[in-house]
């Protein structure tokens, strides 16, 4: 496990930020993360978690966007920093992620288990 938050860490400090659109939240939806960064998200209830699916949102979704978007998953920070999952509003960093780094992320999503967020 401890290896694994090294990775989570290694892995965000390469992952290009950009600013998107205020209020955007159209890369949003059910995804999977690890045990390990979904333990740094707030629990949620089973009724939270079944409501947001219902909607094909996610539970951390609020009025004014993503409530935890300092700790989101490695899979909503590659949102618009690859061609492989585009921002649906052309925006994007100014530097893709390197396509090494975005290989070892989905090489460690393969090796990791993943639950719902």
């Amino acid at each position: 496990m401890t290896s694994n938050i090294h990775k989570i860490r290694f892995f965000r400090e390469r992952i290009p930020s950009f600013e998107c659109v205020p209020g955007c939240h159209d890369c949003c939806g059910p995804v999977t993360t690890s045990a390990e960064e979904m333990a740094r998200l707030p629990a949620k209830s089973d009724a939270e978690h079944e409501a947001a699916l219902a909607e094909w949102s996610c539970p951390h979704l609020g009025d004014k966007g993503c409530q935890v978007y300092a700790e989101r998953p490695l899979i909503c920070r590659l949102f618009g920093t690859t061609p492989r999952l585009p921002c649906p509003n052309g925006k994007r960093p100014e530097v893709m992620i390197d396509p090494r780094i975005e290989q070892q992320i989905h090489r460690f999503f393969a090796e990791t288990r993943q639950v719902l967020v």
